[in-house]
């Protein structure tokens, strides 16, 4: 596993150097392993380490003789460690066990890295959700105004989104760190099958409890559906920032650098270009995913239709997930929160948000549900249709002051009601 506090980009996890790099540590593992069983001696074993080593140059020019890249990097490893060597490189493996296995180690290096970025923005989300915690906002449904909230709840409930994928994640990770190491079509036939288990044990990884001659793609396709999944509830923030930022909203705002300019165009405009990026990008992980449940399905104990599909989809994949959990990071980080501009929604045409609060007054003096929803929602749609003014119109009207005073029609108006529980849904999270 690669060192979290030397964390490369994902990008240099996936160049060809580096995954002929993956593919020899796969080779001197199976190698220490047979070591280990008696099958190499210990001085060849170290000779084999010191020179095993290869060229991306000499493995092009063998591959356009053999047309195989992996038979092409093994002669050129043999050619490094010389002929008397090369007969313990290999010795009873099929390509598969050096590709798949070698695979696994390259997303579990990758999901290190996401892994520090996911819970960097974990811990943003946290400290966000601590720092608006009683900042009154509107809560929305179907785009209209509900009912009063906070700002705070409203990042609470990411946070509890984002802690639940990231569990996913998790055990997605732990589900594909899978080696194997048991040759054509996967029965052991030309080596022992002590051989994979000591190998993974040096990889540090699980031996798979069955391959064929290639480990089952019900597991990556698994994994990147957790990554799609990632993606996702990044977009479900992404587009919850663009709809706020709307200039009839402007409750919040990406942060705009002194340089940054919006349009060639109209220079009065601040868009939310970040989120919208975001956007786009989920669109790409869902569609690898796709991809990766269709390399499900493959003839018999293996064929290579989804080889050429998994060398795009799970670099992309990874350095996307990477790279937009990063991106949602700096967003959050630097997000101007407009609270006056919050308040000030909660009070449009005179509080009509606070309609159930007067309808529960009302029924609770007597009146029919049915009676007070028609006479609530009269004054209320009056307000909204013609710019009006909710409580005025209820302070205005006989038949409601004949059921409640000003004082009781004052109190359904009081934002601190909505709040009461605040403290106690925040104690879920120990914030």
């Amino acid at each position: 596993m690669i060192d979290r506090y030397s964390l490369p980009e994902i990008s240099e996890i996936w160049t060809l150097q580096s995954k002929f790099s993956y593919y020899l540590r796969v080779e001197l593992a199976v190698c220490e392993a047979y070591a280990k069983l008696g099958k190499i001696p210990q001085e060849d074993l170290l000779k084999i380490k010191s020179f095993a080593s290869f060229n991306l140059k000499r493995i092009e020019e063998i591959e356009a003789e053999v047309h195989h890249d992996v038979i092409a990097f093994l002669t050129n490893v043999n050619e490094s460690v010389g002929e008397e060597l090369a007969k313990y490189i290999h010795m009873g493996l099929t390509s598969s066990d050096v590709i798949d296995t070698a695979f696994a180690l390259q997303i579990a290096d990758s999901s290190q890295i996401i892994d520090e970025k996911y819970r960097t923005l974990l811990d943003t989300m946290r400290n966000m959700a601590a720092k608006y915690k009683h900042t009154v906002c509107i809560g929305r449904s179907h785009g209209i105004h509900a009912e009063v909230m906070t700002f705070g709840v409203k990042v609470l409930s990411w946070l509890d989104i984002f802690e639940r994928v990231y569990r996913k994640f998790r055990y997605s990770v732990d589900n594909i760190k899978v080696g194997q190491i048991s040759g054509p079509v996967g029965t052991y036939s030309n080596l022992p099958m002590e051989v994979e288990k000591l190998t993974c044990e040096i990889l540090k990884l699980k031996p798979a409890r069955i391959s064929t001659q290639i480990i089952a793609r019900d597991i990556h396709a698994d994994y990147l559906q957790t990554l799609s999944l990632i993606a996702s509830v990044v977009e479900q923030i992404a587009v919850e920032i663009r709809h706020l930022q709307r200039t009839e909203v402007r409750e919040v705002e990406e942060g705009f650098s002194k340089n940054q300019k919006g349009s060639s165009a109209m220079p009065h405009k601040k868009n939310p270009v970040l989120c919208e990026n975001l956007c786009g990008l989920a669109r790409i992980v869902r569609a690898n995913a796709i991809a990766a449940m269709e390399n499900i399905a493959l003839w018999h104990e293996r064929d290579i239709s989804h080889s050429s599909a998994e060398r795009i989809i799970f670099p992309d994949s990874l350095e996307l997930i990477d790279f937009m959990l990063a991106r949602l990071n700096k967003v959050l980080s630097n997000l101007v929160i407009k609270e006056e501009n919050m308040e000030k929604n909660t009070n449009l045409f005179g509080g009509i948000v606070y309609s159930q609060k007067v309808l529960l007054k009302m029924v609770d003096k007597g009146l029919t549900r049915e009676d007070a929803y028609r006479i609530v929602q009269k004054h209320a749609l009056d307000a909204f249709e013609n710019n009006g003014d909710f409580r005025k119109n209820l302070e205005s009207d006989n038949e409601v002051l004949k059921i409640l005073s000003t004082e009781e029609i004052e109190e359904c108006f009081n934002k601190e009601d909505y709040l009461k529980n605040i403290d106690n849904m925040f104690a879920k999270f120990d914030i």
